[in-house]
């Protein structure tokens, strides 16, 4: 829209413009802000294969300590995981899904069947 098109336009009809608002899928904006994360889908799949140690997680998602340990507890407080202690010698953390968590079974099944189907790098 050039400068003359917004000089001449209707200063009303610009305004009711802004003031509409736009269907968002909210259910699936609000899931994505949940688990939607490079960090947290790698550990939400990883721990679908059952309880791990944060030194397994740690190992199997190339993840440094630090965001590990921070994605770990944004997902416990969440209520996607649990966390576990064991404080015989030696210490260990363990993870593993609670409910919440595993429900998300399907979700992977089915994106991994998409993966499959349109993602070149699966095919080869």
């Amino acid at each position: 829209m050039s400068s003359q098109d917004l000089a001449g336009a209707d200063p009303t009809s610009a305004a009711e413009h802004e003031d509409e608002t736009i269907d968002t899928p909210c259910p699936i904006v609000d899931s994505i802000e949940q688990i939607g994360s490079q960090w947290r889908l790698v550990v939400l799949y990883e721990l679908q294969n059952g309880e791990r140690r944060f030194n397994e997680l740690k190992r199997e998602t190339d993840a440094n300590a630090r965001t590990l340990s921070r994605v770990l507890d944004d997902l416990q407080e969440s209520g996607f995981v649990d966390r576990r202690m064991e404080e015989d010698a030696p210490v260990a953390t363990y993870y593993s899904l609670t409910d919440k968590g595993d429900s998300l079974a399907p979700v992977f099944e089915e994106i991994d069947e998409w993966a499959h189907e349109w993602l070149a790098e699966c095919n080869a």
